[in-house]
């Protein structure tokens, strides 16, 4: 057996079909707020990670370039199944948003100029705003009961909304210091 067939050691036996169409629905249901819909899957109904495992995943994914979402199809499928899990997870997410998005390029090259498709895109921009804070408050509600993590979301939001510094940057300053006091402070990482 090739090593991408391989199961990482204790993995959940999941079939490789249902990731595949786990993250085929989080493509199509997730517009704009495809973490919520993953975790709403992967979570709540597949019950195939535990909050922490997802929201660990979601943190490592914040480091890696490229959409979070296609990080966490990675990392959920691998954590499944390994390689193959990984590769089944990244093919049915790409399937429909590739799909949709070049048929919706050649659409909105062609009619780009009219209002009525400034005023479209307007409104989606608009709730796929409102979609990413959901997100964020369901992302940190699991640390309400943890000051340094309230303190650090706080803080990146603060130097991502008002300071305007860059998401990298951000990264390369809460990070290390997020780090350090949760080894100083193991108990305020819990």
């Amino acid at each position: 057996m090739s090593a991408i067939a391989d199961d990482p050691p204790g993995a959940l036996r999941v079939p490789l079909l249902a990731i595949a169409v786990a993250f085929l629905t989080v493509s199509s249901f997730g517009f704009g707020g495809g973490v919520v819909w993953a975790r709403r899957i992967v979570v709540e109904r597949r019950r195939w990670l535990s909050e922490a495992e997802f929201l660990d995943i979601v943190s490592l994914t914040q480091f890696l370039p490229g959409p979070n979402i296609v990080g966490i199809a990675v990392c959920v499928g691998a954590k499944l199944r390994g390689g193959a899990g990984a590769l089944a997870a990244i093919a049915g997410f790409l399937l429909i948003p590739w799909s949709a998005g070049l048929m919706v390029g050649v659409v909105g090259l062609e009619y780009a100029h009219t209002p009525l498709l400034r005023n479209i895109l307007g409104g989606i921009s608009a709730t796929a705003a409102g979609l990413l804070v959901a997100t964020g408050v369901r992302l940190l509600l699991p640390h309400r009961r943890r000051p340094a993590a309230v303190i650090f979301a706080a803080l990146a939001l603060v130097l991502l909304a008002f300071s305007k510094l860059p998401l990298l940057a951000v990264l390369f300053i809460l990070a290390p210091a997020s780090i350090a006091v949760a080894a100083g402070f193991p108990a305020a990482a819990r």
